[in-house]
């Protein structure tokens, strides 16, 4: 018997590679579930969904009725680190889009495992230092986040069920997925770029007793502290800068 992998998410990161990976196995058919079709998955089965529309969900993913293993990577976030995350209504907002999906699926298909991600927000990170490493045994961290809501919730249906679950909880993931500004290793070579394009050099340490960044970001306003900026930037250059 063949497994058959649902994918919800499929445009993130997680979703994009699962999807990838698992469609080079053998004795795998694999679909996606995503409001566009991802760049680079075009060979893939890719379903336009909503998870916010509960009808759609329901008629789409109740005529379903062989998918054996199901990766939910979707989620919906609001503007701000910390007030995005602490917001109730983002909360609520994710657990419905998982009620969405995972209703109708259950009740239509063979499930087998189905895999939830979290993060190290689990660990309150965006709060406030965490010790390192973390663990996962430990008990909750006490704020209000939707990632226990998600598990509460899957937990409370798997009760008497035949299928299995596991939450995975990275502390970094590293990947490719098109179009998604949160791709850190794009960042990361953009910074050079950046740099130059503006004329700030890099922050440096040498004869200059602060960086020259921060040197600059200290004289925001050179008109009014009389900084000559152009000639600081220069001297930094060549070494010459005793500020």
């Amino acid at each position: 018997m063949s497994n058959k992998l649902l994918v919800a998410g499929a445009s993130g990161l997680v979703g994009f590679a699962a999807l990838r990976h698992f469609m080079g196995l053998p004795g795998w058919e694999v679909a996606g579930l995503s409001r566009r079709v991802p760049a680079g998955l075009e060979q893939a089965r890719i379903l336009s969904l909503d998870l916010l529309d509960r009808g759609r969900c329901a008629e789409v993913l109740g005529s379903m009725r062989d998918v054996t293993h199901a990766v939910y990577a979707a989620l919906y976030e609001k503007p701000g680190l910390i007030p995005g995350w602490r917001d109730p209504q983002q909360m609520r907002t994710n657990l419905a889009m998982l009620e969405n999906f995972f209703e109708p699926l259950e009740a239509a298909s063979p499930l087998e495992h189905v895999t939830l991600l979290q993060g190290t927000k689990a660990y309150g990170s965006h709060l406030g230092p965490v010790p390192v490493p973390a663990r996962e045994r430990w008990p909750r961290h006490p704020h209000e986040n939707f990632y226990w809501l998600q598990e509460d919730y899957l937990r409370a249906k798997q009760q008497g069920k035949r299928w299995q679950w596991t939450i995975l909880r990275p502390q970094v993931i590293f990947g490719e997925s098109w179009g998604r500004p949160q791709v850190i290793v794009a960042a990361f070579a953009l910074i050079p770029n950046a740099v130059t394009t503006v004329d700030m050099p890099p922050p440096v340490r040498g004869p200059c007793r602060r960086s020259c960044s921060e040197h600059r970001s200290r004289h925001r306003h050179p008109r009014r502290d009389g900084c000559r900026r152009g000639r600081h930037r220069t001297e930094c250059r060549q070494g010459r800068c005793r500020q």
